[in-house]
């Protein structure tokens, strides 16, 4: 199972989050979780078909993790982000939670 998530972070702050997640936030991500890829969109305009997105737009960082099912990813999860380390490493997050505009989170198979 894998889980996607994806954030609309402040447009004006990806840059700082850029160097926030290389230099913090994946360090601890990538020993703690089976990290498959984390990703931060590039400059060239998303492409869209059918019904256009809200005024957000598409999200601008995705991350996909593998868990072998819904508990442990249900364990895992509170357990890493309750951790003193992961609060101290999100509490330098550029503009604080109030920069991540929307945080969206689905589970997903692969058929594959």
């Amino acid at each position: 199972m894998y889980e996607i998530r994806n954030y609309h972070f402040a447009p004006e702050r990806i840059a700082d989050y850029r160097a926030w997640a290389t230099d913090h936030a994946l360090p601890y991500l990538k020993r703690e979780l089976d990290l498959v890829g984390f990703w931060l969109n590039t400059d060239i305009e998303p492409e869209v078909l059918g019904v256009q997105t809200d005024e957000l737009g598409t999200a601008n960082i995705t991350w996909i993790i593998r868990w072998q099912d819904a508990a442990e990813r249900d364990r895992r999860m509170a357990e890493v982000f309750s951790t003193d380390e992961w609060q101290a490493i999100f509490e330098q997050v550029p503009g604080g939670l109030e920069s991540y505009l929307r945080r969206e989170s689905k589970m997903a198979e692969s058929l594959v």
